[in-house]
């Protein structure tokens, strides 16, 4: 039999919570860090200079989740899935979309991001994202975690799948090339953003030609103005592009500067993940209205069990129009409201927070209003100081699947990458305090 040695002692029962409210540890490794990000000699210097221009993306400090708080992720990941796949539900969410979001060309679309809050209840999803950033980044900061004392050991065991990640990611790529493209040999891969180089998380997309090279797949990373669509055929540089793993936040390819990217995807001459299909099917913020509502749920054909853990794990969300303005406005102070296919949390406003003028702005625009889920929150040291930051989970999946946990700490209204002490931190899934003695 195992005892909970002193400090950890103190906070007995020992459970995710206690420990995220309890222990302000640092268990970031910084070396380790360094040499998880520059495993290749192109990448020499990134740590540094991230350190330099990007402080505050990675936090010195690990978050702990419950089994059931995973388990509960899983399900309603899972059961999104179930559910984009009915007839009805497609038919509804695309008939609201441009119609280049009605092309099937195959592939689900890579690093699907679910964002929770985690209440006592259980997990709450607050958004879905269809090209959430941070996923290689976050395997490489997880990496790099060292207990902060022999009593924390066994809170920082990392799971098997961590070890094999950069396969499973890739493993992704490949799957999405076969939806399209069958058994052909996989092709040039381009990563894709508008300025790359100036985006935050540019050293992700480093990671990731690394990554690619690594598997033998040979990649670049693109502007998507940049682009040219010539002799059919998706080209950079004059050299031609088969694949693009698509970090661009113009989720239809409206912009004249993206026409090169559209036309190569809708003539099916470029697979393209994630597309504009998966944005309509998952991540216009109007499709949470759906998945909190039990009759329109019933309505699209979900099964029961499915509307049972949507209904408990996606807080009530409803579109904002002129007709509910008033009752709306009388309940600003329970509603976070948003725009419906915004992203990173931007034009994003707490109710309680509102001007009348901010407000006007968005009667005037196209927003849902969804049930305020507060966040939880983790102890940490800034500066050797204790402070209490918000946090959120996000889980990144593949066909409904969760392939990693990760979070982000931060303070203010929304997640943010500029919280002394905040950024992306690492999720351990603790054992159950009778599973800590037994030693199980």
């Amino acid at each position: 039999m195992k005892t909970i040695p002193e400090p950890i002692a103190a906070l007995w029962p020992v459970t995710a919570e206690s420990l995220n409210r309890g222990c302000a540890c640092r268990t970031l490794d910084p070396e380790a860090l360094r040499r998880h990000l520059e495993t290749d000699p192109s990448l020499a210097g990134l740590y540094g200079e991230i350190a330099r221009s990007r402080p505050n993306l990675f936090s010195a400090t690990a978050v702990f989740i419950s089994p059931e708080q995973y388990q509960g992720m899983t399900a309603i990941a899972a059961a999104i899935e179930s559910v984009a796949a009915l007839p009805a539900y497609q038919a509804a969410t695309l008939a609201r979309a441009p119609a280049i979001a009605r092309l099937e060309q195959g592939p689900r679309g890579v690093f699907m991001g679910f964002d929770f809050h985690l209440e006592a209840e259980g997990p709450r999803l607050i958004e879905i994202n269809t090209n959430a950033g941070g996923a290689l980044l976050n395997a490489v900061l997880a990496r790099a975690q060292q207990a902060c004392c022999r009593q924390m050991e066994w809170a920082l065991q990392p799971p098997t799948e961590l070890m094999r990640i950069e396969q499973t990611f890739f493993d992704m790529f490949v799957e999405e090339w076969r939806c399209q493209r069958g058994t052909a040999p996989l092709g040039r891969i381009a990563i894709v953003d508008d300025e790359p180089a100036a985006q935050y998380l540019y050293p992700e997309f480093q990671l990731f030609g690394r990554l690619f090279a690594r598997f033998g797949a040979e990649a670049v990373i693109a502007d998507a103005r940049e682009l040219e669509w010539r002799d059919g055929k998706l080209r950079h540089a004059g050299q031609s592009i088969d694949m693009v793993y698509n970090r661009v936040t113009d989720f239809y390819l409206q912009d004249p500067a993206h026409a090169a990217l559209r036309q190569a995807y809708e003539a099916g001459a470029v697979v393209l993940t994630p597309h504009p299909r998966a944005h309509a099917l998952y991540a216009d913020k109007r499709n949470l209205a759906i998945l909190s509502d039990a009759d329109a749920l019933a309505r699209l054909g979900a099964p029961p069990a499915l509307r049972e853990t949507l209904l408990a794990g996606v807080p009530r969300t409803e579109q904002v129009t002129q007709g509910k303005a008033d009752q709306l406005w009388a309940r600003r102070r329970t509603l976070f409201f948003k725009p419906a296919t915004g992203y990173g949390s931007k034009a994003a406003y707490r109710g309680d927070k509102l001007t009348r003028r901010v407000w006007e702005e968005i009667l005037a625009g196209d927003y849902v209003a969804q049930t305020i889920a507060p966040p939880s929150e983790r102890l940490t040291l800034v500066d050797g100081t204790a402070a209490d930051l918000k946090l959120d989970v996000r889980a990144y999946a593949y066909g409904g699947n969760i392939q990693l946990v990760a979070a982000r700490l931060y303070a203010g209204q929304t997640t943010n990458f500029r919280t002394p002490g905040g950024g992306f931190a690492p999720v351990f899934v603790v054992p159950a305090p009778a599973a800590q003695v037994a030693g199980a």
